[in-house]
């Protein structure tokens, strides 16, 4: 990790956060105590800071905000990014994205939804990198299209089953490397985490009918994949 995101979210200077989960603690009332004993994914949703919240507060210096959006978002970044851009470099990637969001929160609009501000620096980065990672999936694909086909010379008929045991991840990966960034963005934004079309558009700056297209080519392209490795759909 950085050393400017790892100051980020591990140096306290200003003694910010709290380790909830010591029950010896005894600073504070007996109402205080008993509230602090309980661990922060056991608290109601309702008393769960809301994102525009944390910004304000972050905003007014406070680092432990910033370290709650970062353990909120940080999976579904890091997924997004191994969808888009592969495992290389992967926490690199991630780091990058929480850093331009941690320097572009003084210009952040309130009046936006954090979470696709945040997919949109996300999906900025992936553009970013990607061509630094161009190579290496060719290289990647190229060699196991390659060690597939050895393994079907080599082994007899009876072992055509080991191709369904594939990694299911791999085999996603191999196939969205196929893919245009821009179809895979909009594969990986709405089917893979779940966001719907309009919020796709808001991240990638397109006509929700431009969505819908680069969607529908998309699926079509990852059916023909999986149907040309074996996959029966």
């Amino acid at each position: 990790m950085s050393a400017i995101l790892a100051n980020l979210l591990t140096n306290d200077p200003l003694n910010l956060s709290i380790n909830v989960s010591q029950p010896g603690r005894k600073t504070g009332t007996k109402g205080d105590r008993a509230q602090e004993a309980q661990p922060d994914r056991l608290a109601p949703e309702s008393l769960s800071p809301s994102d525009r919240d944390l910004v304000s507060l972050c905003l007014q210096g406070d680092r432990n905000s910033y370290r709650q959006l970062y353990r909120r978002y940080q999976l579904s970044v890091r997924s997004t990014l191994y969808q888009l851009c592969g495992a290389s470099h992967l926490d690199d990637l991630v780091q990058e994205v929480f850093l331009r969001v941690w320097k572009g929160l003084p210009k952040f609009r309130q009046t936006s939804q954090f979470s696709t501000w945040l997919y949109r620096i996300t999906w900025n980065v992936a553009a970013d990198r990607r061509r630094q990672f161009a190579m290496a999936h060719r290289q990647q694909q190229a060699i196991a299209h390659s060690s597939l086909a050895k393994s079907e010379t080599a082994a007899p008929s009876s072992d055509t089953s080991n191709l369904m045991q594939l990694h299911y991840q791999d085999l996603v990966q191999r196939g969205l490397a196929t893919l245009s960034l821009e179809r895979r963005a909009v594969l990986v934004l709405h089917d893979l985490e779940d966001l719907p079309q309009k919020e796709v558009a808001k991240i990638l700056a397109v006509p929700v009918g431009t969505v819908k297209s680069r969607l529908f080519h998309a699926r079509a392209a990852m059916r023909q994949f999986l149907q040309r490795e074996g996959v029966q759909l």
